[in-house]
């Protein structure tokens, strides 16, 4: 071997680089992971939806947890495996956590509208929770679009909202992850998507997988540091998982993927004061619950940006913002979320 030879491999760690492709290897071949959730039982139902109730290991806090996740993604990111599950984290913070999983709609489910799912689904879903805890109140968190969800039943309805805590909420539909030219073409109304639903009538989930591929950076980024940190057990794990999540999309239903094109990102009605839903207008003034807005310094999903103007559009006088050193998806991945959300309720549950 040559003097170059040599010196190249003497700048390796030969058994940490053969761990690293074994590994590489061992994630291309085996079958994806399984995901084991917290304990949970179903309390309720509706159509695809499901409402999980996971109770606390050890019960420290009288008001219960109602977590509401986006509808773009599957809802088990939340509760994604021991030592990163959100939901697992808070159950053993003494919380008992009302997970609402919205399901993935079916053709048959092309006219279900926002208004469906805020109010026939979360509303309702709320009212059961409410129901089973006995509890007088409950704290509600959102996450991405499930936050926006949150918001804006939290502002027309009339059920006992103790706490409201959101993260990487988009609130300005004005900015986003979307390239320029796209953006702008949704906002003049020079890109339509109406006839895409309409072709569709329910988007499938490989159309949604696809659109999420083309506009989120951190597909790429995530495999890069899968090579670079192959050799980490820990790691792969929390990554493997979350592949299968990435890759095990939903489908969207034709209308209500209509409008959240035309009223949120074209009019950006939730911003504006002007959105109405189930003949409710939604007035983000309404919300004076105890507030906990947090964003991820590096998400490149949903931009502090958007989440920031909550803070001034509500009426809360015990509201607090905070960024967490991390990115969109890392938050429920790492375990941290719990912990955040939990230094927060502990004093108000």
């Amino acid at each position: 071997m040559n003097a170059l030879g040599t010196n190249l491999f003497q700048g390796l760690n030969l058994e940490k680089e053969m761990k690293r492709w074994n590994q590489l290897y061992k994630i291309m071949t085996e079958p994806r992971p399984e995901i084991v959730p917290t304990p949970r039982q179903i309390v309720w139902k509706k159509n695809k939806a499901t409402l999980w109730y996971h109770p606390a290991k050890e019960k420290r806090h009288a008001i219960p947890v109602f977590l509401v996740y986006s509808l773009l993604n599957k809802a088990y990111i939340l509760d994604i495996g021991k030592g990163s599950s959100v939901v697992g984290g808070l159950t053993e913070r003494g919380y008992d956590v009302y997970l609402l999983d919205w399901g993935s709609p079916g053709l048959e489910d092309s006219a279900i509208t926002l208004e469906n799912y805020i109010i026939d689904y979360l509303e309702n879903a709320l009212k059961r929770a409410l129901r089973h805890s006995d509890a007088k109140e409950i704290s509600l968190a959102g996450y991405c679009l499930g936050g926006t969800i949150a918001a804006i039943l939290a502002s027309i309805t009339d059920l006992p909202i103790k706490n409201l805590s959101l993260a990487a909420v988009p609130i300005d539909f004005s900015i986003g992850i979307f390239p320029n030219n796209l953006l702008e073409g949704l906002q003049t109304g020079q890109l339509n998507l109406d006839r895409f639903a309409d072709a569709h009538g329910t988007i499938p989930s490989e159309v949604m997988y696809l659109i999420f591929r083309m506009v989120s950076p951190g597909f790429a980024s995530s495999t890069i540091n899968l090579v670079t940190r192959a050799h980490d057990e820990k790691y792969v794990e929390k990554w493997r998982r979350m592949d299968k999540w990435t890759k095990d999309s939903v489908s969207f239903a034709g209308a209500a993927f209509k409008q959240l094109f035309n009223d949120l990102y074209q009019e950006n009605k939730l911003l504006k004061g002007e959105l109405v839903i189930g003949g409710r207008k939604v007035d983000l003034k309404k919300i004076n619950c105890p507030l906990f807005v947090f964003s991820c310094s590096r998400d490149t999903i949903i931009l502090e940006k958007q989440s920031l103007p909550l803070m001034d559009l509500v009426s809360s006088k015990d509201k607090t913002y905070e960024v967490y050193e991390g990115g969109h998806v890392s938050l429920a991945l790492t375990g941290v979320f719990a912990e955040v959300w939990d230094n927060w309720l502990s004093a108000r549950s």
